[in-house]
């Protein structure tokens, strides 16, 4: 009887050792991006993914959708609002209804290279990575896409040459917007999905975007020339719905937060480095870029005020944030 005793005391303690203990459950973090399968974005995600499955013991895995499969952004974020997916890679304008800061990376003329930029994004990558978390997503790091140019199967030297021409603008890009409307342009909109399309059929016959996405993104075979005018810097970043990161377990965030982040830094640096290979690239393939005269520089120049002034007043940005972006642009419009 003793004995039979021990064990129904065994098999109750065990019982409800099993009832108090944590469940650790397995989450697929679902992401959408418009990088296609093979490019170094995929890869280092993909590996970054392995990392995370490995170190979590299987608890959090990745389950990718690249390509633009889920659609532009606007559907992208009301998947993640309904909880079909969980995160995205997404243009910094992405998030300019939540975050609004997040556009002032994008203003026109901002930085004056590769290297001022990269200087400047040391003090506010963080500080907006901060704003978007308060906002409801989680950021894992920006990454440059390089400078957009405009480019075009006509060449363009002057704004009157734009004034011609059949001109792309991404969905909801408010900085391209009020540059066309300073130029005296009406832009034709279209998610970048259908781009490539566009310029097939004719319907549009000048875009704006760095060489890395006009190779990734197969744009250059249609365009002829490009005007070698650095507009404005482009950048992505990763995000993933706060309200589902917070469901992983302390230490599985640390985990993802630091491989993610590694990976995304990874990526900055290599867009670096492709974005001049990708210039080269073009040029080899008869693609002619033009120099503008100092004349012509100054027209397009005077086109930055206007902008961000307009920016100013639509996202009315933090102070601080601010003036610690366009800290090296002596000519910037003071904050109001």
């Amino acid at each position: 009887m003793k004995n039979i005793h021990k064990k129904i005391v065994l098999m109750i303690a065990v019982s409800l050792l099993c009832i108090n203990a944590p469940a650790v459950l397995a989450k697929t973090i679902k992401i959408a991006t418009l990088s296609p399968e093979g490019t170094f974005w995929m890869k280092q995600m993909r590996v970054g993914a392995k990392e995370i499955k490995e170190k979590t013991q299987g608890r959090v895995k990745f389950k990718f959708y690249p390509g633009g499969v889920m659609g532009n952004d606007d559907n992208v974020l009301r998947k993640i609002r309904i909880g079909q997916l969980h995160g995205a890679s997404v243009t910094v304008g992405t998030l300019s209804q939540s975050t609004p800061d997040v556009t002032l990376y994008g203003l026109p003329y901002l930085f004056s290279s590769l290297d001022d930029a990269a200087e400047v994004r040391k003090i506010t990558d963080p500080m907006l990575s901060n704003e978007i978390e308060k906002n409801g997503f989680v950021n894992f790091g920006f990454a440059q896409g390089g400078f957009s140019y405009l480019m075009s199967k006509e060449p363009i030297r002057s704004l009157d040459d734009l004034r011609s021409r059949k001109s792309w603008i991404p969905e909801k890009s408010e900085v391209g917007l009020s540059v066309y409307h300073y130029v005296g342009v009406v832009p034709i909109s279209l998610p970048l999905s259908d781009v490539l399309t566009g310029l097939q059929t004719g319907l549009i016959d000048t875009i704006a975007t760095s060489p890395i996405g006009a190779l990734a993104l197969q744009w250059h075979t249609h365009i002829s020339y490009v005007t070698d005018q650095p507009i404005n810097y482009l950048a992505a970043m990763l995000i993933i719905d706060k309200k589902v990161f917070l469901k992983l377990s302390e230490t599985d965030q640390a985990i993802v937060r630091d491989v993610m982040g590694k990976a995304y830094r990874k990526i900055d640096q290599q867009n670096k480095l492709d974005n001049i290979a990708a210039r080269e690239a073009m040029i080899n393939q008869g693609i002619k870029f033009i120099k503008l005269t100092d004349d012509d520089k100054l027209e397009w120049e005077k086109i930055d005020d206007s902008v961000i002034n307009d920016m100013l007043e639509k996202y009315k940005y933090s102070k601080t944030l601010y003036e610690a972006v366009t800290i090296n642009k002596r000519d910037a419009p003071k904050f109001h």
